[in-house]
């Protein structure tokens, strides 16, 4: 195949469905070679399945690409490192790192078990962690590669009864930026993608919870309304991963349907100044006129009476 990432090597966690699959369809399609990781676990992380890597990577080769099954586990270092060796046995390189790997575990904070928050922390954060770090190794010793993780509006924004997934997502945005910093003197890019689309998790999130988040408008200013497919996510994935995208990095886009959005890095939005440090006193008069003046509640209590 000839295309954008032709002679590239790339892994793609969690891409026995959803928006991995479409991914390391696409980057198989634009030329490169593609290691298509999948357990396949059921959403909420249980059960095991070979034969879900191992479909995507049969339409792969069907279609003429290049493609590995591996289903290794990206919760474990030792998973991690075995990912990365698949690539380097199978193909002798490695250039992309995407990091799509996800399970759910939704319960409100003050019903979440310890191993519902250890679980999706475990998969999310741990597991790009486990991932990139081996994959930064031999990039920095070939003076190049492309790292794209996964973030997501949950965590950037907050979505009721996620406190897990949000806080592995939030995490993987300032891992992300961290790992951009580390990196990009060895000629690496890192980014990460907040996507919206309707896969097999967003199907497994009560209708009730769907319809909340909706009218709360978690991408407030982007397009809170807008949901895509899961393989709208793939084009600017497989761009991100090319040697056209080697000036961006450390950036964090939202990316569903026909929209890409740069996200903003934290910024002050207000301050107050004086010399020396505030009082309390001083705070309560100063605060509610300046920096609290029209702030947002996500969640408002109910009025009296209600």
């Amino acid at each position: 195949m000839d295309g954008l990432l032709r002679g590239k090597v790339a892994i793609v966690t969690g891409s026995g469905r959803g928006v991995g699959r479409g991914i390391a369809k696409l980057m198989a399609a634009q030329g490169a070679s593609v290691v298509v990781v999948d357990p396949g676990v059921n959403v909420d992380g249980s059960g095991f399945d070979q034969s879900i890597a191992q479909q995507v990577v049969n339409e792969i080769r069907e279609d003429g690409g290049n493609s590995v099954a591996c289903a290794e586990s990206v919760t474990s270092m030792a998973g991690g490192e075995k990912i990365i060796q698949t690539a380097m046995d199978s193909f002798g390189r490695l250039d992309i790192v995407v990091t799509c790997a996800g399970i759910l575990r939704d319960r409100m904070i003050f019903n979440m078990s310890e191993q519902e928050w250890d679980d999706v922390i475990a998969v999310h954060l741990k597991g790009t962690f486990t991932v990139v770090k081996h994959a930064s190794i031999l990039f920095r010793q070939q003076r190049s590669g492309r790292i794209i993780t996964f973030s997501s509006s949950s965590g950037l924004y907050g979505n009721s009864g996620q406190a897990n997934y949000g806080a592995a997502k939030d995490g993987i945005a300032g891992f992300t930026r961290v790992v951009a910093r580390d990196l990009g003197r060895y000629g690496v890019t890192a980014n990460s993608i907040a996507p919206s689309a309707n896969t097999r998790m967003i199907g497994s999130v009560p209708e009730e919870a769907r319809t909340l988040r909706s009218a709360r408008g978690i991408a407030a200013g982007i397009a809170p309304a807008l949901r895509g497919e899961a393989d709208d996510v793939a084009p600017f994935t497989a761009w991100l991963a090319s040697d056209e995208a080697g000036h961006v990095n450390g950036h964090v886009f939202y990316v569903t349907g026909g929209l890409v959005a740069l996200l903003n890095e934290p910024e002050p939005v207000k301050s107050v100044l004086k010399q020396g440090r505030w009082t309390v006193e001083e705070l309560v008069q100063v605060f509610p006129a300046t920096i609290g003046l029209e702030l947002f509640n996500p969640a408002p209590a109910p009025a009296a009476g209600q």
